[in-house]
């Protein structure tokens, strides 16, 4: 079972809708549900995970695995299960793809996919026989293509893309994999953790929050559906009524410097996303928002903290509550 980790260094960030992620090479590693692979045997097969694209069956115990959607390889060894290749949609960098927060590593590296355009060789080559797409862009090409590989997990129905909760990840990998009973331990663990830190600070209760980023190409805001905006909510707040308005199938909109005052709430959460936090912290429109003149933003410019807010796994969600819920009441305070 995933421990959870005490506060560390920094890495990489992607967040607004997706980046890049380079390749590796790793030998084949034990097989799932060894001693190697860091987990007990799974029982139970067949299984049955029903996704968008109707009911997958999973025949047997999976050996290769290969983790394609944001955080499908990190919830998957967190159920002591090591992928054969993964995405590293947060470019964290290294050959593992794996965030500073997760404690535990690798054996072998998987081989890293590539996370927008992934080559369907590439990942054939690997010979899966359980390819995991819980959390993408859900798109029927995409799906027919990987299933035509191995078995596929796709998302659930009614999500939008990208927009798997992390429960719905952990309980989907879970069953895939056979490893209910430490998904189910997991998502405990981490739905405690909300609950602990609501419940210390009761101020964050309907607190109105704006939850922002900023890129190259400016502001922009994020809306309920966005793992980050729910990370915000499951705290108690509530996203701002304004930008909520401007939602679209998107998790994610553009804020021009006109309408930055959208930004401006009791909380503002903005983070820069593969540019200096100085960008915009240094704009004279941001500095007049009254939640930065009254020192109600928060800015997540530790990168480590910044990946694990935006990396919607069990895993990062509990290092970022230990790391911005102490920020969020400063900011209140």
């Amino acid at each position: 079972m995933f421990v959870r980790p005490a506060l560390r260094g920094a890495a990489a960030l992607a967040a607004t809708a997706l980046v890049v992620t380079g390749c590796g090479a790793g030998d084949e590693p034990a097989p799932a549900g060894s001693e190697a692979a860091g987990g007990p045997s799974s029982t139970g097969f067949p299984v049955t995970v029903e996704t968008a694209f109707g009911d997958v069956t999973v025949d047997e115990e999976p050996t290769r695995v290969v983790a394609l959607g944001w955080s499908d390889a990190e919830t998957a060894l967190a159920l002591g299960v090591e992928p054969v290749g993964a995405s590293d949609w947060l470019a964290v960098g290294g050959d593992d793809g794996l965030g500073d927060w997760v404690e535990q590593g690798y054996e072998e590296p998987p081989v890293l996919i590539e996370t927008l355009e992934p080559s369907f060789e590439a990942i054939a080559a690997l010979e899966p026989d359980l390819i995991l797409d819980t959390r993408s862009s859900g798109e029927q090409d995409r799906y027919e293509l990987l299933s035509q590989i191995a078995p596929t997990i796709g998302p659930p129905a009614g999500v939008g893309p990208y927009q798997t909760t992390w429960q719905q990840q952990l309980e989907m990998v879970g069953q895939a994999l056979g490893r209910d009973e430490e998904a189910d331990e997991l998502a405990a663990e981490v739905e405690q953790a909300f609950t602990e830190a609501a419940a210390e600070h009761p101020e964050f209760d309907g607190t109105e929050v704006a939850v922002g980023a900023y890129t190259s190409e400016g502001f922009g805001a994020y809306v309920s559906g966005d793992s980050r905006v729910q990370f915000m909510e499951q705290l108690g707040f509530e996203n701002k009524a304004e930008i909520e308005a401007l939602a679209t199938e998107n998790f994610f909109v553009p804020v021009s410097e006109e309408q930055l005052s959208l930004l401006d709430a009791e909380l503002t959460v903005v983070f820069p996303i593969f540019v200096e936090a100085s960008e915009f912290t240094g704009n004279p429109l941001w500095q007049a928002l009254p939640a930065v003149q009254e020192g109600r933003a928060v800015v997540l410019d530790d990168l480590t903290v910044l990946n694990a807010f935006s990396s919607a796994s069990a895993p990062g969600l509990l290092y970022a509550i230990d790391a911005t819920v102490p920020q969020f009441a400063d900011a209140l305070d």
